[in-house]
């Protein structure tokens, strides 16, 4: 096909083509892609895809695989195979005579039908038959080395997982993850590999192997976010392997920049961030603003959490019960019940820490009480929380074993510490941590420097920047 053909609009709403014509158009454009070895084309291509997908129907598959293949070849017979037969009225017949099929179709082409199948499959729930098309076009990934299918196969890569994980068979696909992983580094597909860690530390994790997911992520290539999307997913498995192993300020950082560099629309996706950093915050001895709550589209989501930082806040020990035993389903679910029986210890410091300033001095039988410890005995209890809460600086008081009491000491100026230069150290580090990532990101034209442009050029490259900006703009919605 001509570049002429590989030009689509771009909006697809504008003159409103059938969903047929519009598969066509992206095929001409991962075609003109694949010969000039242009792979932001077969990115708009995949994100055209995604704005088709609720379109997709078995007829309209059927015409564009006898479109895009050739018919009776092995690949064609097997795809056809997945897609039922149905009645073909919504088909376009005129645009379909008018352009007859590639003799030779391109491997590009090739992949391309099969994503497009496979989605078809899952979003039509058919996930068994989606696993074979997947592990197919996996064994049909495997001969190719072209860097023009690097993109097309990070997605293939995703929904390969993502079938076996709906059919619960996610443990099967761990050795073919890890062989196309070192396949993606030896062959320098970045994307690939970004993908497939991303996939093997999401197989890690969903089956608690932490520690294998954390040896996996040390020994693999560094991350360098080739992918806005992937680098999101990888800090919020990053962040959850360093809650487990109680590294939680880490963990609360890698949590809240994916949730910052998460796109608007994935509010699934942000929800669970936000969950798991309220956890470690929790965890840390902070208590959370109350806006965190508040996102839009997020209340009914947090609500749980909402309640169990407010029990951690005032130090009952009861009302966590409560909160605990009321939301113990949603807790499950989101696989945090190991970290929240954890801030139990959290809640009774606090309420240590608020009998510490409200009394001078307090007997032991009283801090058991206002506690609501409920241990067989509680005295004995108490005064080994209290003893650890001093050693460990948690609050300022001194312990009187001989009569039984906790004697609080006079709260000084905090002013007079260096608590507050601490925390305008961690500020000013953060937004500097901040301008450096931004740095980074900032994109370079190659050799601007030695090079002098002229007018025409300088048009050009202003055009390429604004397209490439608003294309920058619109990937952040694509996989999520």
């Amino acid at each position: 096909m001509k570049e002429q053909q590989a030009a689509p609009s771009n909006s697809l709403s504008t003159t409103s083509p059938s969903t047929l014509q519009n598969l066509k158009d992206i095929a001409a454009l991962i075609e003109t892609g694949a010969y000039m070895r242009e792979v932001r084309r077969i990115v708009r291509a995949i994100r055209w895809t995604i704005q088709l997908r609720k379109n997709l129907k078995a007829s309209v598959l059927s015409a564009f695989l006898n479109f895009a293949l050739v018919p009776g070849s092995e690949v064609h017979s097997r795809l056809s195979s997945y897609v039922p037969k149905e009645d073909e009225m919504e088909v376009d017949t005129a645009t379909s005579a008018t352009q007859s099929p590639s003799k030779h179709s391109l491997p590009e082409i090739e992949i391309y039908c099969y994503l497009v199948v496979l989605v078809f499959l899952i979003d039509q729930k058919r996930y068994s038959e989606a696993k074979a098309c997947s592990s197919a076009s996996i064994a049909r990934l495997k001969n190719l080395n072209r860097r023009t299918v690097d993109v097309l196969a990070s997605r293939l890569y995703f929904y390969y997982s993502l079938s076996y994980e709906l059919t619960g068979d996610l443990a099967e696909i761990r050795g073919n993850l890890l062989a196309l992983h070192r396949t993606a580094t030896l062959r320098h597909d970045e994307l690939g590999q970004e993908t497939l860690l991303n996939l093997l530390l999401r197989n890690y994790l969903h089956y608690n192997l932490y520690d294998q997911a954390e040896k996996l992520r040390s020994k693999a290539p560094r991350f360098e976010a080739h992918s806005n999307q992937q680098f999101c997913r990888y800090l919020f498995y990053l962040g959850k392997i360093r809650t487990i192993q109680l590294e939680y300020t880490d963990a609360k950082e890698s949590l809240l920049q994916a949730a910052r560099k998460a796109p608007i629309s994935a509010l699934g996706f942000r929800v669970l961030c936000n969950k798991w950093a309220v956890i470690v915050r929790l965890l840390l001895g902070e208590i959370p603003e109350r806006t965190v709550f508040m996102q839009k589209g997020m209340e009914k989501a947090l609500r749980p959490y909402f309640e169990l930082t407010n029990a951690v806040r005032i130090g009952d020990l009861e009302l966590f019960k409560t909160v605990a035993e009321k939301f113990s389903s949603t807790f499950s679910s989101d696989r945090t019940n190991n970290l929240i029986v954890r801030l139990r210890h959290n809640v009774i410091r606090t309420g240590l820490r608020n009998i510490s300033i409200s009394y001078s001095k307090i007997s032991l039988a009283d801090v058991a009480k206002k506690l609501r410890l409920d241990s067989p005995n509680p005295i004995a209890d108490a005064e080994s929380i209290v003893s650890k809460a001093i050693r460990d600086g948690a609050i300022d008081a001194t312990l009187d074993h001989a009569n039984g009491w906790m004697v609080s000491k006079e709260t000084g100026d905090i002013y007079s510490t260096n608590e507050p230069q601490i925390a305008f150290n961690s500020r000013i580090a953060f937004c500097l941590n901040m301008h450096n990532e931004a740095v980074r990101a900032l994109r370079f034209p190659p050799n601007s420097h030695k090079e002098k442009e002229s007018a025409e050029k300088r048009r050009e490259r202003q055009q390429q920047e604004q397209e490439l900006a608003k294309h920058i703009a619109e990937e952040d919605d694509d996989e999520f």
